[in-house]
């Protein structure tokens, strides 16, 4: 699928939705390890971005994202729209991210 036409928003410019095909998703439920925890812990000693948590976050947040591109062309969409992000504390240190939108098929205006 052509990530130019995955959006936030509800149209494509320059193309028509000619099929709704429904909800798809993609969800990663990650927790901290020990070691990262105490690694980002020792950061938050000096301030500033907590990059240890910055890349779980970025790297959970880019395998939700795929598995819902996957989902989508599992069920033949060539488009998604309307992409959001969720995140939930399923328990302490483990923390479920889902990435979900409306898959489409569009086709280019002429």
């Amino acid at each position: 699928m052509d990530h130019s036409l995955i959006t936030t928003t509800f149209s494509l410019d320059g193309c028509k939705v000619v099929k709704q095909l429904g909800v798809v998703r993609g969800i990663v439920v990650r927790s901290r390890s020990i070691f990262g925890s105490i690694g980002a812990g020792l950061q938050t000693i000096i301030g500033g971005n907590i990059t240890l948590f910055t890349e779980l976050c970025e790297k959970t947040r880019s395998e939700a994202f795929e598995l819902m591109v996957q989902h989508g062309r599992a069920i033949g969409a060539n488009a998604l729209l309307g992409v959001r992000y969720d995140a939930t504390e399923v328990m302490s240190g483990v923390t479920e991210v889902l990435c979900y939108g409306t898959a489409v098929v569009v086709e280019r205006n002429s």
